[in-house]
């Protein structure tokens, strides 16, 4: 009798235990997603200020006009773009104010806009924070498994090229093609890396393999070489299918804006359980990159993880499903 008592006892108290953890983690959780809400609203208003101050700077006497109209319709465009669509659209803004002759501002307005693009910077720098914060506690298994997340969405960091603040040297950003491989094992699973920006550490983010195409070098080439320089292995030209898709992006790399646009080949493989051999890695993608995996695309879909191209768990499905009709797709 005495030991049903204390097994009942331990176990009530092992319920309460994991009742008053789970309120309390439910409880910051809760106040991580107000946060980020609220970093968002601030974000949202800094990139709608910086669209106000843009079409100040287009009715400026010395704009060229064909420059202030396209500033004036990238800024049109930026503000009543939908989430999805919104950081193609600030980026498309941010590259033209890269290239706007400032020169020829009123000095009032140019340190105004420069002050708009300061807070930009700074409010998505607070927003990706809080973002990364939330996620990681929603990451965490017993989270996951009581989920204690709730209906509340899965806060997405908003990548953009952040504009030059004060202080900083001003660099227009550099065109960068890439050729990447979609590497698809016998299980129909997708090599990633895992890895993060020099200038952001804490921001981690899953990516295939492949990398920047050099000077005169021909797509298909490229890919076959970041394919061997990341994994070690050496494939044909003819086991690449594509370019599949096409995915155009602008994005900061240790401290630098890129405007990038990258071609993905499709590469499949009969075997699993595929060595990786990372040993040629260069030496920033050694120090960046902290591991790999074949994820499948139904792990694709429901992690809470990073991943691009954002599209991969659903474009993976379609494109193992179907045989290629030779289109290149369109991917984000």
């Amino acid at each position: 009798m005495s030991v049903t008592i204390t097994l009942l006892a331990t176990l009530l108290l092992l319920v309460a235990v994991v009742g008053l953890w789970s309120l309390l983690t439910a409880n910051r959780l809760d106040r991580l997603h107000v946060r980020t809400d609220a970093a968002w609203a601030a974000l949202d208003a800094a990139l709608a200020r910086r669209a106000v101050v843009v079409r100040a700077v287009t009715a400026a006497v010395g704009v060229d006009p064909e420059v202030g109209r396209r500033l004036r319709e990238a800024a049109h465009h930026a503000e009543r773009a939908r989430r999805p669509d919104r950081e193609a659209a600030e980026n498309e803004l941010g590259r033209l104010l890269a290239e706007l002759d400032r020169t020829v501002l009123p000095p009032a307005l140019a340190a105004e806009l420069a002050d708009a693009e300061e807070r930009v910077v700074l409010a998505r720098r607070v927003h990706n924070d809080a973002v990364r914060d939330t996620l990681a506690l929603r990451r965490r298994r017993r989270v996951r498994w009581l989920r204690l997340a709730g209906t509340a969405p899965r806060p997405e960091y908003f990548e953009i090229a952040e504009p030059t603040v004060a202080g900083e040297e001003a660099a227009a950003p550099l065109f960068r093609p890439a050729a990447r491989v979609v590497l698809v094992d016998g299980k129909d699973r997708v090599l990633l890396f895992h890895g993060h920006d020099p200038a952001c550490p804490q921001e981690m983010f899953w990516f295939t393999v492949g990398g920047g195409v050099d000077a005169g070098e021909e797509l298909r080439a490229a890919a076959l070489r970041e394919l061997r320089e990341e994994t070690g292995l050496r494939l044909a030209a003819d086991d690449l299918v594509g370019p599949v898709w096409r995915r155009r992006v602008m994005f900061s790399w240790d401290g630098q804006a890129y405007d990038g646009e990258e071609w993905f080949f499709l590469a499949r493989l009969a075997e699993a359980d595929v060595p990786v051999d990372t040993s040629g890695f260069e030496e920033v993608e050694a120090r960046t990159i902290r591991r790999h995996r074949w994820w499948t695309a139904e792990e694709l879909r429901e992690t809470t993880d990073t991943v691009y191209p954002l599209q991969l768990g659903e474009a993976l499905r379609e494109l193992l499903d179907t045989e290629w009709d030779g289109r290149t797709r369109s991917v984000r």
